[in-house]
């Protein structure tokens, strides 16, 4: 059985992709410092699997932590999800973005043992927004935001110690997550303003805010807002697993993928399907944009499918109706 080591594991993407290392037979610790997320995760998380994992509270800027777990256990792979997450907060802090996501990567490098795997938690707004989508995993990068620029960096520092030491990384380049598990049990819940997209229509849907900001309705789409490749959270977890499997196979230290759909929704499209698949309203205001945005942002998934095996399954109308359990959840038992 193959020990894992999940970073960030409590977290919106990181408690899902446990799930799904967990009902594949992965033995996983799981570390998170709690920054954006809450320690009930992990029992709800072994309440969707029926199955136990090691958890470290563990912050890994924090060196004399992070070498006790490497001292403490040995690892076939590290998936690397944990730092600071929202565009527009990078914008506004960008010296904490490259400080935190940065001197994470370096610490797990440091000190960790050196033929042990990894898989770097990557996004999309490493890609040149000047270049009409799809974008592919060949295109130029060229980061618009702070955020961006620690997940390019990132991904060059992988490739640079990739090549000069004993292991293997893939860089996942995700798209838009969104959803929740359908257990209904784990989601995204942000500790304080909701910087992404659909914890923010939850919020508006449940009362808890009055009116969702739509930051911009000039952009050159099908309706003047902003347009992403959204992707279900549990599709997500599962590319993942997939490049778990890719990193014994592969004969080149460093390889990036994409994680999307392939497709794009508009804020609009998607706050409408919203509204009609829960039979709800979500009063909307335009704003103006949100600097470090760009107007069209989505995959190409040939590479993924070809070599990964890998495709996304799940719908919008999916993405949404499991959002709205996960907030249902929420309101039950959190209020």
């Amino acid at each position: 059985m193959k020990k894992v080591f999940v970073t960030g594991a409590t977290g919106f993407i990181g408690s899902h992709t446990v799930v799904e290392l967990l009902e594949q037979n992965f033995q996983v610790v799981g570390a998170d410092n709690f920054s954006n997320s809450k320690p009930s995760v992990i029992e709800r998380v072994k309440k969707i699997t029926n199955k136990e994992f090691t958890f470290v509270e563990l912050d890994l800027l924090n060196r004399v932590q992070l070498k006790e777990v490497f001292d403490h256990h040995d690892f076939d792979a590290i998936i690397h999800f944990a730092g600071l997450k929202s565009v527009g907060d990078s914008v506004q802090r960008p010296q904490d973005y490259y400080y935190e996501n940065l001197g994470m990567i370096n610490n797990l490098l440091s000190l960790k043992k050196k033929n042990t795997n990894v898989i770097f938690s990557s996004s999309a707004t490493v890609y040149d927004s000047r270049k009409n989508p799809p974008y592919s995993e060949e295109d130029p990068l060229l980061p618009i935001n702070p955020y961006g620029m620690t997940k390019m960096l990132g991904e060059m520092i992988f490739s640079d110690v990739s090549k000069l030491n004993d292991f293997k990384t893939i860089a996942l380049r995700y798209f838009n997550p969104i959803g929740a598990h359908s257990s209904g049990l784990i989601g995204e819940h942000p500790s304080s303003f909701p910087n992404n997209l659909m914890p923010y229509i939850l919020d508006v849907a449940s009362g808890s805010r009055p009116v969702l900001n739509i930051f911009g309705n000039d952009y050159p789409t099908r309706d003047g807002t902003g347009s992403r490749d959204y992707i279900h959270v549990e599709d997500l977890a599962k590319g993942h697993v997939a490049a778990l499997t890719q990193l014994d196979l592969m004969d080149k230290p460093f390889e990036v993928f994409n994680l999307g759909t392939g497709q794009d929704t508009t804020v609009q499209e998607l706050t409408q399907a919203f509204c009609k698949v829960n039979e709800v309203n979500v009063a909307t205001e335009f704003v103006e944009r949100r600097g470090g945005d760009a107007a069209v942002s989505f995959a190409a998934v040939e590479k993924s499918q070809n070599i990964l095996n890998w495709k996304a399954q799940l719908s919008i109308e999916e993405m949404c109706k499991d959002a709205w359990k996960w907030q249902q959840y929420l309101i039950s038992n959190e209020s």
